[in-house]
């Protein structure tokens, strides 16, 4: 059994989370975790997103609870969206040294880079699951791009990777461990699946355990994700926050 000692996905009411930044906090620190990050979504997640003009109120928020606990260190992030075939993320430039760390994966509800794109990441993605379009295909695209993303941008995590898109698992987890990127087991998703996280750990990739809460009560909920990452066969070492991993770190 892992020992986590952090949860590096969670949302706040400045996307579509219930709680607020310090109620995530205090539930962490219920829970002993060490570390916590904030990702609400992407600034291109209709309806949900993230507004540019919270960055300074959320970066001020985060600022005063480190000086105001000693037990825990609570991250600013984001979970950006993939937005175009050439890699392209919802972070404009000059916004990318604003977060400590940066989760990207893929969602439906986001607004493209173009209206080519939309075609090629969502629509081509509909009719893939409905058998209408090339499968390999669709599943190569959707994995060159991603593969981009995390090539040109500082992404950390990729958030549930094979979760609403088809990927070639063996490319991309190949690809993360080249550009220390992790993979995410989310327990909320359940993804990366077992047989995912079997081929990314052949491939040298490592993972991270989140607990992908909305509510206060879900952060460092892990369960579901530990169950998958111990039925792969994952060492605690490969988890970056497990105790054991971050104490090498």
């Amino acid at each position: 059994m892992y020992r986590l000692i952090a949860d590096y996905h969670t949302h706040t009411r400045y996307s579509h989370g219930k709680g607020t930044i310090l109620e995530n906090v205090e539930a962490a620190r219920k829970k002993g975790l060490k570390k916590i990050a904030i990702a609400d979504h992407g600034f291109n997640h209709i309806g949900f997103g993230m507004a540019v003009t919270d960055l300074h109120a959320i970066r001020e928020k985060i600022t005063s609870l480190n000086r105001r606990f000693s037990d825990i260190e609570v991250l600013m992030g984001i979970e950006a969206n993939l937005i175009s075939m050439e890699g392209d993320i919802d972070i404009p430039p000059e916004y990318l040294d604003e977060f400590d760390i940066i989760l990207m994966g893929f969602h439906i509800a986001v607004k493209p880079a173009t209206i080519r794109d939309g075609w090629s990441l969502f629509a081509k993605n509909g009719l893939d699951k409905l058998g209408l379009a090339n499968r390999d295909k669709v599943r190569q695209a959707n994995t060159e791009a991603m593969i981009q993303a995390i090539r040109r941008y500082p992404i950390r995590i990729l958030s549930h990777p094979g979760a609403k898109i088809d990927i070639d698992s063996r490319k991309l987890a190949r690809e993360a461990a080249i550009n220390n990127v992790v993979l995410e087991i989310n327990a909320s998703h359940g993804y990366m699946t077992r047989e995912y996280v079997k081929i990314a750990l052949e491939e040298g990739a490592y993972f991270v355990i989140s607990s992908d809460a909305h509510t206060p009560g879900r952060v460092g909920d892990f369960n579901r994700g530990i169950e998958i990452a111990v039925s792969a066969g994952v060492p605690a070492h490969r988890i970056i926050n497990t105790m054991e991993a971050m104490m090498l770190d």
